[in-house]
């Protein structure tokens, strides 16, 4: 499903007027109309008080239209407006003198007076209607607005919000100071990437689609874009395996790494590879651990790199990682090896001489850091999946700003260094250098563990060597990564999860993907 930005959908809206003739207003009421039948399903046998807090933007033209149909269906409501009702104007001002001469009541709120007739309806009422702002709000908020907002959080009502929960930033996801906690939030037309971004994504509750009539065709013309992973999206990148597949035909994933104390990582990526269908897996790690495989997962093959308990580049490992780097179709790169020089030096010649996709992970990604050239000594497509931290050293920037707008980093890393970019996290974000953007919608707390990415290094490597494009191969083992992740916490809560048990649920989750 396509995510688009504030920006975007000004411009989508504005298609839809001017060049295919649909009128603002008619958009307007389409969005009232969802909005309206999204209150009346609400739990309640159809007795619900309603409280509708408008704006003097669309947003609000929006909820006066939602009233107009509420009040025309028996239910009882009260309609507030922040301000004037003077200042509406547009497709808004239509509506606000439609109530008007409906007979409606429209109080304005500008003050202490208004202020408190909004706290006292909110006692009355079962469900509050928000669409103080809508998705362009930018600044701090303050005044009358803000305590708005702190009088609907504080009302104990169901809350449902107009487009977007009011005082989230619709591109990034920032808190503007404060923001509504939505019980539903009905979106019109298209999601808004702030919807899927934390902070934000935590307040926005159900996630309501509504569609208000704008052809696909406006979309389907605007090239590179952002999608939300639904598994419906996911299920059909699923190619279906042959009758007569075997393990030949369905792909070499090769996992690369290993450190002493640090050979887990290593089995958790080689389970991640076997349970998402890889037809062959070896794993590639120091000889002196080369035991810690065999005796814990017995379905992959192991090369040993040299005799001792780290990687180390010499005559003898060149042959054998290049003999390696021939036979496999998707390589794992980085669990668990460390990240002195002699690591540094593993990296460049696996991206030097790597035949296949490669997946860097981990401590390849460290070894990275302060040299990020190295990846232009790769000939094949490189999928990084860093954690916020990891980004940040990347980039050269702090946590903090990675995580004001993760879109924008991901994005800007793919395309200066050509890689696909997983910066994993609630809610991951997959980056093509393109300019395409994946969002993924699965996963839980729960997944706040040691060797959970390692886990999902090996699913991407999988896909990869499965035939999967190397973006899909990571959008696909990103959704499923969470949506096992969520059959597991289903099972067990979201505390005390291991990688291990996350790896066991794979196959289900993949089924159940499939199967819709």
């Amino acid at each position: 499903m396509r995510v688009v930005t504030p920006k975007q959908m000004r411009e989508i809206d504005r298609k839809a007027m001017e060049e295919y003739g649909i009128p603002g207003i008619v958009l307007m009421e389409n969005a009232g109309i969802r909005l309206a039948d999204e209150v009346l399903k609400l739990p309640g046998d159809g007795k619900n008080r309603v409280v509708l807090i408008a704006g003097k933007g669309n947003n609000g033209g929006d909820v006066l239209v939602a009233a107009r149909h509420l009040f025309n269906k028996g239910v009882p409501i009260r309609v507030f407006l922040v301000g004037a009702s003077s200042g509406m104007a547009g497709d808004a001002g239509v509506n606000a003198g439609i109530l008007d001469r409906m007979g409606i009541p429209v109080v304005e709120v500008s003050g202490v007076a208004g202020l408190e007739a909004v706290k006292e309806a909110l006692g009355w009422g079962h469900v509050v209607v928000d669409g103080i702002f809508g998705t362009g709000l930018k600044g701090e908020l303050r005044g009358v607005p803000l305590e708005l907002i702190r009088a609907v959080n504080g009302s104990g009502c169901t809350v449902v919000s107009a487009d977007i929960p009011s005082g989230i930033d619709g591109e990034t996801g920032r808190i503007c100071g404060e923001c509504v906690h939505a019980s539903v939030t009905v979106t019109f037309g298209y999601p808004k990437a702030g919807l899927l971004q934390y902070p934000g994504a935590e307040y926005v509750g159900r996630l309501v689609v509504a569609d208000i009539s704008i052809p696909g065709a406006i979309t389907a013309g605007m090239g590179p874009g952002m999608v939300m992973l639904t598994g419906e999206y996911i299920a059909g990148l699923f190619p279906g395996r042959k009758p007569d597949a075997h393990k030949g035909s369905c792909g070499r994933a090769a996992v690369i790494g290993g450190s002493e104390g640090m050979t887990g990582a290593v089995v958790l990526a080689l389970l991640g590879c076997l349970k998402s269908g890889a037809g062959l897996v070896k794993a590639a790690l120091p000889g002196a651990l080369n035991y810690v495989i065999e005796n814990n997962v017995t379905e992959a093959m192991s090369v040993s790199l040299g005799e001792g308990t780290v990687l180390q580049l010499d005559d003898n490992t060149r042959e054998r990682l290049a003999s390696l780097l021939d036979w496999a179709s998707a390589v794992v790169l980085g669990p668990g090896m460390g990240v002195d020089d002699g690591r540094v030096d593993f990296l460049e010649f696996v991206l030097s001489n790597a035949r296949c996709p490669l997946v860097l992970d981990a401590d390849a990604l460290n070894c990275l850091t302060g040299q990020r050239e190295l990846l232009k000594k790769a000939s094949v497509p490189v999928v990084v999946t860093p954690h916020p931290g990891e980004m940040a050293r990347l980039a050269g920037q702090s946590i903090d700003e990675i995580q004001a707008d993760r879109i924008k980093a991901a994005a800007a890393f793919s395309k200066e260094w050509g890689t696909v970019t997983v910066l994993k996290g609630a809610n991951s974000v997959i980056a093509e250098a393109n300019g395409n953007i994946y969002i993924n919608t699965t996963g839980n707390p729960g997944m706040a563990s040691g060797g959970m990415g390692d886990v999902l290094a090996g699913m991407t490597a999988s896909f990869i060597a499965q035939g999967f494009e190397p973006a899909k191969a990571a959008c696909v083992a990103v959704y499923i990564h969470g949506r096992a992740a969520d059959l597991l916490a289903g099972e067990r809560g979201m505390y005390g999860l291991t990688a291990s048990e996350l790896a066991e649920r794979i196959p289900p989750a993949i089924k159940l993907t499939i199967e819709g």
